[in-house]
C-alpha cells in the first residue's frame, strides 16, 4: 500500500505524518513490508494528485482527505479497506 501525506511540510502536514505513522503502527503494519509512506511537498505533485488544501493524504492513489487533519480512527478505516 503507498501512503502519501501531501503538504509543504507545516507543522500540520508533519503532524498528519505522524497520525499515519501511529495509525498503521496500531493496526500492525510494517512500515517498508505492508506500506510505505512518503512526504510529497511539491506543489505541482500536489496539484497533480487533485489536492487543492493541505494536509492531503492519499492512499494508492485515491483522496483520502484535503484541508484537514485526520483523526487516528480516521486513517486506521482507510487502511483497512485498502
Amino acid at each position: 500500500m503507498i501512503i502519501e501525506v501531501l503538504g509543504p511540510g507545516c507543522s500540520r502536514c508533519e503532524k498528519t505524518y505522524a497520525i499515519v505513522q501511529q495509525a498503521a503502527t496500531e493496526l500492525g503494519l510494517r512500515d517498508g513490508q505492508d506500506y510505505a509512506v512518503t512526504k510529497v511537498k511539491e506543489p505541482s505533485l500536489i496539484a497533480q494528485r487533485g489536492v487543492l488544501m493541505t494536509p492531503g493524504v492519499v492512499i494508492d492513489g485515491v483522496v483520502k482527505c484535503s484541508g484537514k487533519i485526520p483523526s487516528r480512527e480516521q486513517v486506521k478505516q482507510w487502511l483497512t479497506e485498502s
